[in-house]
């Protein structure tokens, strides 16, 4: 039985390689329709086609025996890939981006999930992807400031921990434009330099954020010590760098593919569902063309006069901009005075856009653009 449960499982894998190499081939064809697009200055999603395509999908499913949903979810997935590859084409044309050597900054080292959010966002597009690893946010930024890298990718929130305060703190003060999003789901895994059993895990290492998601599995382990680290990345080293098996180490399981290590336990956060969302920065603004959806983010601070805010917001009502997010912030070196964070489904090259934002303005004791970009499409 083990010998045939063996050749099965070989036959599966080349079935895999199979898939993906067709995978590979397809995202080879895609790469030529968004050249041909941008030359043509054709629009990038054809919906029509894509309903047509799935509709096709959905009955060759049928006729072979495979579940229509589970064939549509697949193929919805491949799409949303494409669409978020012509998508970043267009604009890195439009902003006269090489897509040959790029340099990126983030807190933490290999490993990490901003390393990973970096892959995910430039992977595709550019022939190399340099990632340069800093100890803190303000390090990442300062780099691009200072001409070191081309963009740095910082985290901003967190569907369970909420905003990433030093992003915003930076954003604010340091005249970076957002020129691009990543939203990656985040699993915790506990990572060990053998397959020990959890229960024989007597310290566990990770970043503050990382511990506070994953309380209720830590929970089960009461003679375990949890020590907090500057990454999750960097306590997956120092997990590896000490060889101590009663030793673990709370980080994504890329990192453990990085560092050699073992997942002993998987996705062990609280809250299953759980999504970072990063964006990257830059020293200019870019360009979005008007077909694409885009995100506006604004810094807005409004006057002492009762009612400013909801003055503010009617002004977006008026012109039928969708907020996405609203959050306040108290003002650096301010004392009880606050300034407001929002993201608006809009784009600033679109006339009403900018009209809208003009009276904004009028409106407001301050506005300051952070950026205006491509919306990630989920």
């Amino acid at each position: 039985m083990k010998k045939e449960l063996e050749s099965i499982r070989e036959r599966l894998d080349q079935i895999d390689k199979t898939i993906l190499k067709a995978v590979a081939e397809r995202q080879d064809i895609v790469k030529e329709v968004a050249a041909l697009k941008i030359d043509k200055e054709a629009g990038i999603r054809d919906m029509e086609r894509e309903e047509q395509l799935l509709n096709r999908i959905r009955h060759f499913a049928q006729e072979i025996g495979l579940d229509r949903y589970y064939a549509e979810h697949l193929f919805r997935e491949i799409i949303t890939n494409s669409v978020r590859f012509q998508t970043h084409s267009l604009v890195d044309h439009q902003n006269e981006s090489n897509g040959e050597t790029i340099k990126v900054s983030y807190q933490g080292t290999d490993g990490a999930y901003s390393h990973l959010a970096i892959q995910r966002h430039f992977g595709e597009r550019y022939g190399k992807v340099e990632s340069y690893g800093y100890d803190t946010f303000l390090g990442a930024a300062k780099a691009v400031k200072e001409g070191e890298v081309d963009l740095a990718c910082l985290p901003i929130e967190n569907t369970t921990a909420g905003s990433i305060n030093d992003t915003y703190d930076i954003l604010g003060e340091a005249h970076l434009h957002i020129v691009g999003e990543e939203i990656l789901k985040i699993v915790h895994c506990l990572l060990a330099v053998e397959d020990v059993d959890v229960s024989q895990i007597r310290r566990i290492l990770s970043h503050p954020q990382a511990i506070a998601q994953c309380t209720h599995f830590l929970s089960r382990l009461p003679r375990s010590k949890v020590e907090s680290y500057l990454d999750t990345a960097i306590s997956a080293r120092k997990v590896l760098e000490d060889g101590d098996l009663s030793q673990a180490a709370i980080a994504g399981a890329h990192a453990a593919d990085h560092y050699g290590l073992k997942v002993i336990a998987h996705d062990i956060a609280n809250q299953k569902e759980n999504y970072t969302r990063f964006v990257i920065v830059a020293p200019k603004p870019v360009k979005v063309d008007l077909q694409i959806p885009a995100k506006t983010s604004l810094l807005m601070v409004t006057s002492n006069e009762e009612g400013s805010l909801i003055e503010c917001l009617n002004v977006l009502h008026e012109f039928g901009i969708n907020m996405s997010k609203l959050e306040s912030r108290p003002r650096l070196n301010e004392p009880w005075k606050y300034s407001f964070h929002l993201d608006i489904i809009a784009n600033t090259a679109d006339p009403e856009t900018k009209k809208a934002l003009k009276k904004l303005e009028e409106k407001a004791a301050e506005l300051t653009i952070l950026g205006c970009y491509a919306k990630q499409e989920n």
